[in-house]
């Protein structure tokens, strides 16, 4: 049967324009940090630009995904945005760290800060963090776009994290709130990268959709009329969003092929939506082995 794939050009367009969005405030921020002696604020300017690295990549692995399969690489090339997704979600935990680091030698000695150049840049990134996100939004079904969409809520609460450590810093005199918001900040996003990882390598070892259960699955094809028996079932999925399922499907005596397996890949498409099926039907007697002895 014929594999509709979705198109992702909507988002790869989306993607682009965060991407250029978010590397013009990158610069912005740094500039900014250093002037201010503000670390959440260089904190979050090298989050950025490491989402930005990022951003690039998932853009690269969307357009990859795009291309048609060939005979080198007969299922096409949607893997690429599983691997973004993995290197996104390492890169994050990185970066994490680094700014944790950087925060704890801060607590002893808090440097003094510009508030108000933190106010201003904090602002400014809370806005155009909030553009980005409201462009990838609705797009976390593709493991590549949410690992692109985790970077982009990383920074929007690395503007709030700036904004709470500037409004602390400038009314209340308290310092040491900006390696505290860089460190609450650096929290987050392992949080959400340690997701994004497990993610990602559960579907580069081809680990059943979290959405469906193969035992279900199984069971459903056995219930069929003519089904005698189900066995080596595999389901997997390509790219997060497409998935793919194998099995064997031994038939009763009385059963015709072809009406079997039209009535199989019915219920596969309308009760789980699995529309990439290759199924084998077998007679009742097809794995058994006849004792021949050598002349």
């Amino acid at each position: 049967m014929a594999h509709v794939h979705p198109s992702g050009v909507g988002l790869t367009r989306r993607l682009t324009a965060v991407l250029a969005l978010t590397a013009v405030f990158t610069v912005v921020e740094a500039v900014g940090g250093w002037l201010a002696n503000s670390l959440a604020l260089l904190a979050d300017a090298g989050h950025m630009f490491g989402d930005n690295i990022a951003l690039g990549l998932a853009l690269v692995a969307a357009w990859s995904a795009r291309r048609p399969p060939d005979p080198a690489r007969t299922y096409g090339y949607q893997r690429a945005e599983i691997l973004a997704a993995l290197f996104n979600g390492v890169a994050l935990i990185i970066i994490a760290f680094y700014i944790t680091s950087e925060a704890w030698e801060r607590f002893s000695n808090p440097p003094d800060v510009r508030w108000m150049t933190m106010l201003g840049i904090g602002t400014a990134g809370l806005i155009v963090n909030i553009i980005a996100a409201f462009l990838l939004h609705g797009s976390q079904h593709n493991l590549n776009m949410r690992g692109a969409y985790l970077h982009v809520l990383g920074d929007l609460l690395g503007s709030i994290g700036v904004l709470v450590a500037a409004a602390c810093a400038g009314f209340g005199g308290w310092a040491v709130a900006d390696p505290i918001a860089s460190a609450v900040l650096s929290l987050i996003i392992v949080f959400g990268a340690i997701r994004l990882v497990l993610q990602a390598v559960h579907v580069l070892m081809e680990g059943t959709p979290s959405h469906l259960d193969a035992t279900e699955v199984q069971a459903e094809l056995a219930e069929l009329s003519g089904v005698a028996g189900v066995h080596d079932l595999h389901l997997w999925t390509l790219g997060g969003n497409q998935t793919v399922l194998t099995a064997h499907l031994v038939c009763s005596h009385d059963e015709m092929p072809a009406r079997l397996l039209r009535s199989a890949t019915r219920l596969l498409e309308t009760r789980f939506g699995i529309r990439h099926t290759t199924l084998q039907i077998e007679p009742p007697d097809y794995n058994i082995v006849e004792n021949v002895e050598d002349p």
